[in-house]
Formats: C-alpha cells, structure tokens, sequence
C-alpha cells in the first residue's frame, strides 16, 4: 500500500499499547502451550480441548464479539493478528478458532434474537462450547445455492434431513449453524438453524484422514428426522444463504491470517536453518540462491498481511470489506504454499522428514487455498467487486 492510499484510508501502521500487549500475551501462550504440542498433535490426531480451554481465558474464542454477550470485544485487526500469532504455533488450532469467531459467532451477533444470543452465542463467545459452520454438501460445494439438506415445517418445528460435508469440528462442536433448504430452489430458498449437538437425528462420522489440520476434526454432520424449534431459525425464512455468505467475508480475514501464520513461521525456520546450516565451508544464508529466496519469502509474507489487516481495518471502521477480504485470503493462501514449499527447498532432504516442522507446515497450507472458497472463488468474488466499481 502507497502512502497515499493509507492516508485516503485514514488507516495507520502503528498499534497502542493495549494492542501490542494483548498480542505479546497471546504469542507467549501459544508459544509455550500450543507450539510444543503441535507434532504431536499431527501425528495423533487429538483434538486440542486443553489448548482451547487456554485461548478462552484470554478471550480468544470470542474475540469480537461483545462483553455483554461473553466476548473479549476486541476490535478485528487486533485479533487478527492474535490469530496469526496462534497459527504460526499450530494452524490447526488456529483454524478451529477462525472458524468459530468468523462463523457461527457473527452469524448469530449479527442476525440472532436476543434469546439466540443469550442462548447460544454467549457459551460459544466465553469458549464453553465449541460452533460448528454447515454449509457444504457432498454434492454442494463452491455451488453452495444447490445445496439439498430439507426443513420442513411442522407447527412450531422444523424437521431437518439431509448430510452436510468437510465440517470443521464436526464431532466435537456443541452448536452447528446449518444451512437447510426451506423453500424452492436457489439462494431464496435456504434458512440457517442452530442445532444443538444433543438434538436426537444428529450424528457425525469419522473424522477425515487429510493431507493437514489432523488436530482440526473435519467430518459429514448427519440429520435424519432431526426435529428443531422454529425459535432456533437465525434471521429470516430465505435468509440462510445471504447469512452465510456475509459471515464467510469476516471467515475469509480468518483464514488469511491463518495462512500468514504458516508462512511466517515457514520462513522463520528457513532463516534460523540458513543462519546455521553450513554447505561447502559457508552459512547456507551467504549464497544468494538462499538469501534471495528468503528474501521473497519475506516480501510475500508482509505484503499479503498489509492487504488483511487492511480489510480487518475496514471491518472495524464499519466499511465494505468483502473484495479486500477476498483479496487477503486469495493472497496469504497462495504465499502459505509457496513460502512453505520453499522452506523445505531450503531445508533440502531435511525438510521432507517429520523430524522438521516445515513439512507439517507444508501440508496445513495447501487447504487454505480450498476452504472458505477456493482461491477461483475468490477471483470471482474480485471481479465482480471490480466490476462493479465502474458503474
């Protein structure tokens, strides 16, 4: 960003002190209760409730959301960069965070009753329960206006059947906001439920053996003859997809800052190894195959965190964000897989072992480039937004 734009934008480069503490505490946590876990954790596969419970004593499971509904009300760049610091310890903790934060949260600050908030938004906002986002469906997914999961009316219920796919902590989640298709066909005729985790029809298969994020269960949510209030229905009949679809703008920020904490933490192990691996009698940093590898590391990593802390900004001033949201995740995902392909490059045999963190990091990048819509729908969502600035 030139100064000019920042200065169009009102936006500043500085943080107060307030900000600057809270990160420093939360990097300090993650560093030492998080990091130390995160191997472990990839090879287990063990969902990190302890880690978690951690974050929720430092207001992170509801960082945006409001005291008065349980939230640390923090404003977004500065969890956003909370975020970061959480990722570059494990980003499967990160992302259960993001998606928690991002989704089901302000779906409900942003759209529930008072009930539904006091209800479900404040356990989910001081941690003690865990959300759930149900959006795609096996057959359903970019598409997500096709989706087929049916409520249908009964009295003061609606009866919900159908499966829902790649949900993030699905099995472990407390609460699922779920997408149902209430109407006919299209966007118009989708509703957004909260589905308690007990609610009899609810189950959750296996979590999924995936490339990365193997402590982030992901798992299909099935509803057979699942019966819910229609008190549980968030906004509007025919509303669930403009819900979703708005949350998925603060989700994208989300997601960004998860990729830039792989990527940073990809290119600080690349940087300490350089500084002491040695080849041919010189530091490995002293050939410039190395040093201007890092170097581009570095400029993809700070450019793309300016453009997500620029839509972060935006959130907070109460502005559109969606394009540079879109912007954001389109960018850090892409450096995530290049910064961190380029760490085992630097790593050389030594990255491909398990012995070393950047193939772990490796595998979590390649997912944020597919989640919270893939980088194509990202360029569409641009496009559009760029187009529609000409008229």
């Amino acid at each position: 960003m030139t100064t000019t734009a920042a200065a169009d934008t009102g936006m500043s480069f500085g943080l107060t002190d307030e900000q600057r503490m809270i990160v420093q505490h939360v990097r300090e946590y993650a560093r030492a209760e998080i990091a130390p876990h995160a191997a472990a954790f990839d090879r287990s596969g063990e969902y990190p409730r302890a880690q978690l419970r951690g974050l929720a004593d430092l207001g992170l499971m509801g960082a945006t959301v409001p005291e008065q509904w349980g939230g640390a009300g923090l404003d977004s760049v500065t969890y956003a960069l909370c975020l970061e610091e959480i990722a570059a310890a494990d980003a499967s903790v990160a992302v259960i965070v993001s998606v928690q934060n991002g989704l089901p949260e302000q779906m409900l600050l942003r759209y529930g009753t008072d009930d539904q908030k006091a209800t479900f938004l404040r356990p989910l906002a001081s941690g003690e329960h865990i959300g759930a986002f149900c959006l795609t469906e096996p057959h359903a997914g970019s598409d997500a206006a096709s989706l087929s999961l049916k409520a249908t009316r009964d009295g003061d219920h609606w009866i919900l059947n159908g499966t829902k796919a790649w949900i993030t902590s699905g099995g472990q989640a407390d609460t699922y906001l779920v997408m149902a298709r209430t109407g006919g066909p299209g966007a118009r005729g989708v509703s957004c439920f909260v589905v308690p985790a007990a609610t009899p029809g609810l189950s959750c298969g296996r979590p999924e053996e995936k490339l990365g994020l193997h402590a982030s269960h992901t798992t299909t949510v099935t509803l057979e003859d699942a019966r819910i209030p229609h008190a549980n229905m968030v906004g509007e009949e025919g509303q669930g997809l403009i819900i979703a679809l708005a949350s998925l703008d603060a989700g994208r920020i989300g997601i960004a800052m998860q990729a830039l904490g792989i990527a940073r933490a990809a290119l600080e192990h690349a940087a300490r190894y350089a500084s002491e691996r040695e080849q041919f009698g010189k530091k490995l940093r002293e050939f410039e195959g190395v040093s201007f590898k890092i170097a581009r590391m570095a400029a993809r990593t700070e450019s793309a965190r300016l453009v997500a802390l620029k839509a972060a900004w935006l959130k907070d001033q109460g502005q559109p964000y969606g394009k540079e949201a879109s912007i954001a995740k389109l960018l850090a995902s892409e450096a995530a897989v290049d910064v961190t392909r380029d760490a085992i490059q630097i790593f050389g045999g030594n990255g491909y072992s398990r012995e070393y963190p950047v193939e772990r990091l490796y595998r979590d990048a390649k997912v944020t480039e597919i989640y919270e819509g893939t980088s194509e729908i990202q360029q569409l969502v641009i496009s559009r937004a760029v187009f529609n600035e000409l008229t």
